[in-house]
Parts: C-alpha cells; structure tokens; sequence
C-alpha cells in the first residue's frame, strides 16, 4: 500500500472534516471468535478501558483514483486501504483525543500502512491515544485487524463499474469471511458510491456483530474499478 497520494487526500478530509464514525447506537452482541491467534498485541487492552469496542475502516481507494485517472499510484489498483482502528461504545458514543501522549517513536515501520505520515499521526491523536495501547501495539493491533479481512475476488479483480444493492455487497464480504458473524460488516457510500467497509470486533480484535449501526441505505451503490 504505496498510494501516498490518496493517503494524503484521506489526511485532508479529516484534517477538515475528522473522522466519521456511526451515529446509531451499536448493541453488545456475542459471536463466535474468528480462527485466528491472538497476539500479545491483541489481548494488551485492558476491560476498563471507556470504550466497547471497535470500528474497523477500510477506504475504497479506487473512489480516489476515479477522479485522478492519471495520477501514477493509480496503476497499483488498490482495493482497500486502512482509514483507522476506532474506539467505539455501545450507545453510539465514541472517545477522541483521550490524551497528548506521543506517537510511534519510528513511524516508518507502519509505512505499509500509512505511507503518508501527517495520517498516521492523526490517528495515533485522535483514536489511538482512546486505546489503552501504546502507539506500537496499537498500530500492530490495526496491521493484523486489517489483514484479517479477507476481500471479495469479486472486488480484487474489478474491471469494470458495476452496481450492486448493498445488502448483497455485505453478502459477498460475508461469504469471504465464513468465520465473521454476518452482522460485523457495514457499508459506507457517498453519492451512491462507494467509499468503505467498516468492520465491528471487540477488544481482542475477533469479530462481533454490530448490531443497529448506520449504513448505507442506497438502493443500489456503484463501485468503481482499481
């Protein structure tokens, strides 16, 4: 995940905006764990921490890409790119710059994951400092959380625009990921396109359902090609 330059649009969307997270309220749910080990990254969070759970965003970065056709990290075709791993609570509230404790001592060794290093240090100060972690364990947290969900082919292997309700987009992410309760996924859209997939697991990284979160509610959304 090279893409400095849509790292650097996802850097100026929060620097304005922040970072958007659901505002329907999410009910605790059980599920079974994913099969997967847990790292000594992953069981570093403490009960007592003020949050639930978290909110894992993916970004569609071809959503970038089709309006910058010919910017050259555009010829990588990326699928999805990791916006952030976010605290999150039960009743729809959620902690943000919890303190001003510094970031990774060597940003670079999260480079696969943030090229750009302005966002990388935005989500240390805005979620990650909400996590109980230090800022290694926490963005070790999010490297194996994001490689832990497995793509569609359907969406790797995009040629093509298509469109698609999104009920039977969360289906092909279901069917990808057999270990993942069906309710764990989200979408996000934009215009009726898409812009991201959101993931809900507890505080050991394994996945749980979400339960009444928003998502998106087009009839159909389009997905534009890597």
């Amino acid at each position: 995940m090279k893409n400095k330059k849509i790292m650097t649009a996802l850097l100026l969307i929060v620097a304005t905006t922040g970072c958007t997270a659901p505002n329907s309220p999410v009910l605790p749910a059980t599920s079974q764990p994913a099969n997967r080990s847990t790292s000594q990254a992953q069981v570093a969070t403490d009960r007592q921490q003020p949050f639930d759970y978290y909110l894992l965003n993916l970004s569609w970065s071809p959503e970038y890409c089709h309006s910058h056709r010919a910017a050259a990290e555009c010829a990588e075709r990326a699928s999805f790119v990791l916006h952030g791993l976010w605290p999150q609570n039960f009743d729809g509230t959620y902690p943000q710059n919890c303190s001003n404790a510094s970031g990774p001592a060597d940003p670079s060794r999260f480079s696969d994951l943030y090229p750009e290093p302005g966002l990388l240090r935005h989500e240390w100060r805005t979620h990650g400092t909400c996590s109980g972690l230090s800022p290694e364990a926490f963005f070790t947290a999010a490297r194996q959380a994001f490689h832990a969900v497995a793509i569609p082919i359907e969406l790797t292997a995009l040629d093509h625009q298509i469109s698609m309700p999104p009920i039977q987009l969360l289906r092909l992410f279901a069917n990808s990921n057999p270990s993942f309760p069906k309710a764990s996924f989200a979408i996000s859209c934009g215009n009726n396109y898409l812009t991201a997939i959101q993931v809900c697991l507890n505080k050991a990284l394994q996945p749980i359902a979400c339960g009444p979160i928003r998502s998106c509610r087009a009839n159909s959304i389009r997905i534009t090609p890597p």
